[in-house]
């Protein structure tokens, strides 16, 4: 029998459709710097649709509190190159993190244009779902723009139903887990 390469917990090496090996692994604090130094290469629209308007720059307070989430309630993955944390060009980040008081999370995913359309969505949203069940949740939901038909497809195909969310141009999509 052959002799398994383990990898800790939450990581992964996958191979995306154009041949391109990524290790989807947690965050870490080191992620920052790149984080900050690839946000340069979104495109515009890349960036509404994940922060739901114009962001010119990730601040450097900014990629520390998404490098260091909370444990108890947050969880947060990146699709990066198979190379050290700080070294290593992030091309995904998804997180999610527990709404104070309740039994829900809300979640959000950011793929850069250079590896969308590949399947990597798909699968950090069902990692997200994944950890939302460990912790016993009863819903996770996020708001999408109703013109980013390519993450409302996602989220249907998964399970998701959508909601009236309660900022015009949005879209709120429910994945109930019981």
């Amino acid at each position: 029998m052959a002799t398994r390469n383990r990898l800790p917990p939450w990581h992964e090496m996958i191979r995306l459709a154009n041949g391109r090996e990524v290790l989807i692994r947690p965050i870490r604090p080191d992620d920052a710097v790149p984080l900050r130094a690839g946000f340069p290469l979104l495109q515009p629209d890349e960036i509404r649709q994940r922060f739901l308007h114009s962001v010119k720059e990730l601040t450097a307070d900014q990629a520390e509190r998404l490098t260091r989430p909370d444990p108890r309630r947050e969880f947060a993955i990146v699709a990066a190159e198979p190379l050290p944390p700080g070294e290593a060009l992030v091309g995904a980040v998804a997180r999610i993190a527990i709404v104070d008081g309740s039994r829900q999370a809300e979640f959000a995913i950011l793929v850069s244009h250079f590896i969308a359309g590949m399947g990597l969505g798909r699968h950090l949203m069902r990692r997200l779902v994944r950890w939302a069940r460990g912790k016993k949740l009863e819903r996770i939901h996020g708001d999408v723009l109703e013109h980013n038909h390519a993450m409302l497809a996602l989220a249907q195909s998964l399970g998701f139903r959508r909601e009236a969310a309660e900022t015009p141009g949005l879209v709120r999509v429910v994945l109930d887990l019981h």
